[in-house]
This record gives structure tokens, sequence and C-alpha cells, in this order.
């Protein structure tokens, strides 16, 4: 018997893309403000001595509201209306019988003016940083993997948080630990600037040019989940608990918590090297995941 192939629509997933935008831009994450409530809801049944809030449970508190009235009224979370990253994760199935990515960057621009959102896109990096005016091109990138099917990935990420993050190659030797204090002197530098609480998407391994990517689908991965080995799950409850005694806090203005998960996903890598790469979501998480095909 033959084995059922699926071909990826170039329009369809365009639409797709248009209507999340659409959606997260004006909305948190679910889990992440699941997170967050489950968060003031602890603080309203212990409060402090005075009675009152602490200035991180204002921050929280504000952070919730921002989530209503942007669902309500239709309105952007963040004036950073970020970039558009689009990742198709697609199993052994799935055909690609040209460009499917075609349509996107009509989309992105379509969703940004019909949602009135700011354009933050330049036309070169160096030579050229006059805007796009339509925030494309959208950055698009394909991800194969075992599993049949196909999953959509739309992300919105914001300008600060990505300045936050961190690419370094350490020594082999550095190991364990030399990981975690690299991911705390890049919490302690940056987290201020990226809206914690933060989420730290992690990759150790691969290449140079692999381990970001490794950290940025680790963002995808729900809140409150955890790495498939102990190992891993261990290393990721240890550096959220270290980032979290530093005290940064909401806003950055102290107090708990700075972060609200830490994700990692490791790779294979060179016996002389050791990738590291820290990408920091920041309190607007805008992130879908739509499934094609199953």
């Amino acid at each position: 018997m033959n084995e059922i192939r699926k071909t990826i629509d170039p329009q369809a997933l365009a639409d797709e893309v248009y209507e999340a935008i659409g959606e997260i831009s004006c909305s948190l994450r679910a889990d992440y403000r699941h997170a967050i409530d489950a968060l003031i809801e602890c603080a309203a049944d212990s409060p402090n001595e005075a009675g009152k809030l602490d200035r991180a449970n204002d921050v929280l508190r504000c952070i919730a509201e921002n989530d209503d009235i942007a669902r309500s009224d239709h309105i952007a979370i963040c004036q950073d209306t970020g970039s558009v990253w689009v990742c198709l994760e697609a199993g052994p199935d799935i055909v690609f019988g040209g460009d499917v990515f075609s349509l996107v960057d009509d989309a992105v621009a379509r969703a940004y003016k019909d949602n009135a959102l700011r354009m933050s896109i330049v036309r070169d990096a160096l030579v050229d940083r006059s805007n796009t005016g339509n925030n494309t091109p959208a950055f698009c990138e394909v991800k194969f993997r075992a599993e049949a099917g196909c999953s959509l990935h739309v992300m919105l990420k914001g300008g600060g948080s990505d300045n936050a993050s961190r690419v370094v190659m350490l020594a082999p030797g550095a190991g364990r630990g030399g990981i975690i204090d690299e991911v705390l002197d890049c919490v302690r530098e940056k987290a201020a600037n990226a809206c914690p609480p933060l989420v730290l998407g992690i990759g150790i391994g691969a290449t140079f040019d692999k381990v970001a990517s490794l950290a940025k689908h680790a963002l995808l991965r729900p809140l409150g989940s955890f790495a498939p080995d102990p190992e891993t799950q261990d290393l990721e409850r240890e550096i959220l608990e270290r980032v979290n005694a530093l005290g940064i806090g909401p806003g950055a203005l102290g107090g708990m918590p700075s972060a609200l998960a830490v994700n990692i996903e490791t790779a294979p890598c060179h016996i002389a090297a050791l990738p590291l790469a820290i990408n920091m979501g920041c309190c607007a998480m805008r992130s879908k995941t739509i499934e094609l095909f199953r």
C-alpha cells in the first residue's frame, strides 16, 4: 500500500499566518496568561504585612489587565509588534510542491495593516535601514521531524527580548557549571531590558548557526512542561531557581518571579565545542501553533 502524502497549499498556509497574527498580536499566549493569573491568585491568598500587594504583584496585575484590554478592544498587546517568525515542522508524509512560503509576506503585510500594528522591519541591517513599510519580510524556516503531520508555528518577537539574547561558543570543559554561569550573566546584564517575567529558551549543542534555532524553538514549549530526559529537566529547574533568586522581578522592579520557565533543547555537537544560545521571551509572549495535518 502506498503511503498517503499530503501537500502544503501556500494559500492555506498564508491564510493561517494572517489569522494567527491578528489573534496573537492582541493576546497573551494562554499558558503564559494562566501562569500570571495563578501568581496573582496566590498573592491574594497571602497578603503582605501591610495588607497590600507589593510592586511585583502590581506589575503582574498590570500585565493581566493589559491582556484583558487588548483582547476586548482588539489592539496590540505591546507597542513593539515584533518581527514575524514562521516555522513549518513537517513529517515524512508532507510534500512541498514548490515555495510554500511564497504568499506569507503578502499575508503579513495585510495582517499588519488590517490590525493597525507597528511596522518594525528595515530593508537591510547595514546598507539601508529604511522601514519596509509593511513589516515584511517574515523570517521563515522548515524543520523536519520523524512524526507524521505538519505543525505551523507563528511567533511575533519583539526587539527588546531578542536584543537581550545571546549566543556563545563555550569550551567543552565549561560543562554544566559554565552553562549556568553564562545564563545567569546574561540575565543579570540584559533581563531588565527584556520586560520580565521572562521565559528563557535555551539551546545547547549543534553548531554556531543552529544553536540559536534550538533556543527559539524551546520558547514554543508550553510552560509547565519539561525536557524529555531527567538530567536536562534538573538543569531547567536549577537555572529557573537561580534566575529567580537574582530578585530582578516583574518589570525589573524586584521580587518574584524574574522568569516563569526555563525551556532547554539539546543536540549533538563537535567534540571541541559546547554551543549555547539564550533566547529571552518577554512578558508579551505571542505565539501560536496550528496543526495543518495530523
